[in-house]
């Protein structure tokens, strides 16, 4: 087996890791709102697409650069590191609420100066009326706006910032090279008629992309001209070397395809970069980097010897911090769902290829250099997902069982075995399923052939509704009653589970169309007012199409919300069941009573361990309530069935939806939103994360989880299923149990078709400690969702949640 170096890390690189851990409070920036506000009133005139190009343009030329940290990889997106910029065609209302508290917040704080606040309070009020989200709002009804209200549906983030969720085509620009993509721009316009109709609008897109791409190759310019005058004042030879390099590199690559290893990442860094600077999307992801970087590794590494592979790693480990330089400011509201400002920059390697069409491991020394770097560097950035197949070797296997013992939450595994033939089935051509990468947290996509969004338009509160079904269709924490029903438990009226299960098909119909309904009005008023150019150009076919992703650019297109609660609903469903149908213990009235008192009272706790202990548990492999979660979930997707978003029929092959359970971190404060629930949780507590078990609550061991999760229908939640465990460190100490890991994981995804699993190695001590001294331990990372974040960087709730978490042993 290979044993991998984890802990060489060059000086260079732990200065300027050690340096951004230590933001504790990150600026904001506001250059890009006062850049884009200016371009947007020069420009009134001009169809948005192209005010859009103008105002990227402006701000590329205009923007601060720098180069700091002798780093190696250039490029920044805001005026300082960390820095978050401020996106006003999105939304300013919120900012101009909170910009005095922003630092107050937990877990989630900017610094604002008396400077920021003078340029935020002079921009904001021209985009009165003019964003994103006023014009969703606009166009809401009012049970949309009370469904948004109440937290229902989520769907705050879509409108607040760029969608991302997407991998675009890395190839593409490494071959073409930026003039060569303009070419390609020049020579489809050159096609248009301007007499035609849909050819007349096409021609804005095209000249829109002209303008952003030419943007883009001044702006690298610009790096290399700031490395040269910086070579001028250097007196270390050796870094005056390297500032002239960096120069080189970016005089290439602002015109042609890169020519080294070191090119290449720069050149795909900055593509990464110029895509947060023009949307404010996350889960901005590389795809499979392994794959379209072997060939400039391969041959400087191995071939040429030109460069050394530890010189790589550190290549690498600049892109990453470079990565973990790029920041978001989010609401507050948003920023409880998303604990610890995660980006979700995906790297995924391993997995399959065809050769001949036939399909062999693509594991290369690439995909080995990558996992071993994350594994030394021990950061959340990127988000490493490794694609596991029956084929893949226990060599490298064990490897990503070593970086998995590092205890910083990765690599996190997605499987071959069901993604590829699952996506087939959707329409996917066989080549691309064999190409699919992760994005984001666990999703899945064709990296540069897919649209937006593949999961994350929208949340439902699954234990909402399953609270909505019990009482009359009332929501238990707003009163509001959004589908009324007959029948509830403070009535004493159902006169069978059966007669539950038919109110959640109809409650959870009401709320899936709403949520799509939401989601439509959003998705509609994005594709008119944030085109995103850049994004694509590198996404087939928007070329030729003259089309963007928005509007049916892209060959693929197919979306999905997120659903949170999962284990809470079916624990809760399966305790009425069980406690109150099939075995008469607990009359309906009496847990009505109990759910509104929060089990306040000896009479209410009492009833409350009841719920706790005499109801079976999803994820102890109980086919009773495994099962129950599966039925509950399929009356979700077979509603799914009945829409289409909205650029079915205009290009793409789908345009429909399916489910999802990547919940990131809104378990948290979607909890603090939900009363006390049937399976004995109490009001205004955490929920259950993805689809991993309610804490504490999976008491048999990580294989009776996956045997649990094994029963869902995995095939038909093709937005990911996520599973989060936690090991305590001890487990992976010996060799024994390390192979116990690997057979399990072989078991999980060949037998049980698991789509995804993720670990935290972590004790609950070191947790505890980290809470109590946060600046003893700022670089512990943990993993929260489907990403990893900086411990102390968390709210306190979403530390208790992690803390809260079944520790198990192998």
């Amino acid at each position: 087996m290979s044993d991998l170096d984890l802990t060489t890390v060059t000086q260079r690189i732990k200065a300027h890791k050690n340096a951004l851990i230590h933001i504790i409070k990150p600026p904001i920036c506001v250059e890009r709102a006062e850049h884009y506000t200016e371009s947007y009133q020069e420009h009134l005139a001009q169809p948005v697409v192209l005010r859009r190009a103008y105002a990227l343009a402006n701000h590329l030329n205009k923007k601060t650069i720098w180069i700091k940290h002798d780093e190696l990889i250039v490029g920044n997106q805001a005026s300082a590191p960390r820095a978050a910029p401020i996106f006003p065609e999105y939304t300013v209302g919120w900012v101009e609420k909170e910009i005095d508290v922003l630092g107050d917040r937990p877990g989630a704080g900017f610094e604002v100066t008396d400077h920021d606040k003078e340029v935020l309070h002079r921009v904001c009020p021209w985009w009165h009326g003019q964003t994103v989200l006023d014009r969703c709002y606009a166009l809401f009804s009012d049970e949309h706006k009370s469904l948004l209200d109440t937290v229902m549906i989520k769907a705050e983030g879509n409108m607040n910032s760029g969608d991302a969720h997407l991998a675009v085509n890395f190839p593409f620009i490494l071959e073409k090279g930026i003039d060569g993509i303009i070419d390609k721009i020049k020579e489809r316009r050159s096609r248009i008629n301007t007499t035609d109709f849909d050819d007349f609008h096409k021609d804005h897109f095209l000249k829109a992309s002209e303008i952003s791409m030419q943007a883009m190759s001044k702006y690298i310019e610009r790096y290399a001209e700031l490395a040269c005058e910086m070579a001028t004042k250097e007196e270390r030879s050796w870094r005056k070397d390297e500032l002239l390099q960096i120069a080189k590199n970016c005089d290439v690559i602002a015109h042609k395809p890169p020519q080294t290893f070191w090119q290449a990442i720069q050149l795909c860094y900055f593509v990464m970069l110029l895509l947060q600077i023009e949307s404010n999307g996350h889960s901005v992801s590389f795809g499979r980097m392994d794959q379209y970087l072997s060939s400039w590794y391969e041959k400087d590494v191995e071939q040429d010897k030109t460069l050394s592979r530890e010189a790589a790693i550190e290549l690498l480990h600049s892109c990453w911090l470079k990565l973990l330089e790029v920041n978001k400011i989010r609401s507050g509201s948003h920023s409880k769902s998303s604990a610890g400002s995660p980006m979700y920059q995906n790297v995924t390697i391993g997995g399959q290829k065809l050769v001949d069409d036939v399909a062999v491991d693509a594991v290369n020394s690439l995909s080995y250099a990558i996992l071993e770097s994350c594994g030394r560097l021990k950061s959340t950035q990127p988000n490493l997902s490794v694609r596991y197949h029956a084929g893949m070797s226990d060599d490298f296997l064990d490897a990503c069982v070593q970086v998995i013992r590092c205890g910083f939450g990765m690599p996190a595994f997605n499987n071959d075995e069901i993604v590829i033939p699952e996506f087939i089935k959707l329409g996917v051509e066989r080549e691309d399923a064999y190409q699919y990468s992760a994005i984001g947290c666990i999703e899945t996509a064709v990296p540069g052939k897919w649209g937006y969004r593949c999961t994350g338009m929208s949340f439902i509160n699954f234990a909402r509704v399953a609270l909505a079904t019990l009482e009359g269709g009332k929501d238990a924490t707003s009163g509001v009653v959004y589908l009324p029903q007959e029948q509830a438990l403070s009535k004493n009226n159902f006169k069978s589970f059966d007669e539950v299960k038919a109110q959640w098909d109809k409650q959870i119909r009401y709320y899936t169309r709403k949520s799509i309904e939401i989601e439509y009005v959003i998705d509609t008023i994005l594709e008119e007012n944030a085109h995103d150019i850049i994004c694509s150009v590198l996404v087939d076919d928007c070329i030729e199409r003259g089309k963007t992703l928005k509007a049916g650019g892209a060959k693929y297109d197919w979306v999905s919300g997120l659903q949170v609660g999962l284990a809470n609903t079916t624990n809760s469903l399966e305790a009425v069941k069980k406690l109150i149908f099939d075995e008469h213990i607990i009359k309906q009235s009496d847990l009505a009573k109990a759910l509104a008192e929060n089990f306040e009272g000896s009479a209410g706790e009492q009833l409350r361990q009841r719920l706790l202990n005499n109801a079976p548990k999803y994820g102890n492999d109980n086919d009773e309530v495994d099962y129950l979660l599966a039925e509950l979930y399929n009356y979700y997707i077979d509603e799914l069935k009945n829409y289409r978003n909205p650029r079915y029929g205009r290009g793409p092959i789908g345009g429909t939806y399916y489910a999802g359970t990547s919940s990131i971190s809104a378990n948290v404060p979607f909890g603090a939103q939900t009363a006390a629930t049937p399976d004995g949780r109490k009001a205004w507590t955490p929920l259950a994360e993805g689809a991993s078990p309610s804490s504490g609550t999976d008491t048999l061991g990580p294989t009776a989880v996956f045997n649990s999760l094994g029963k869902l229908p995995t095939d038909k939640i093709l937005g990911g299923v996520l599973l989060n465990q936690k090991l305590n460190p001890s487990t992976l100490d010996n060799p024994r149990d390390k192979l116990k890991l690997m057979m399990m994981l072989r078991t999980f995804f060949e037998v049980h078709k698991g789509w995804h699993v993720q670990y935290n190695v972590v004790s609950r001590d070191t947790l505890l400690a980290a809470k109590a001294h946060p600046d003893q331990y700022r670089d512990l990372v943990v993993r929260v969702a489907g990403y990893s974040a900086f411990f102390t960087a968390l709210s306190p709730d979403t530390q208790d949640d992690i803390i809260a978490r079944t520790e198990h042993v192998i």
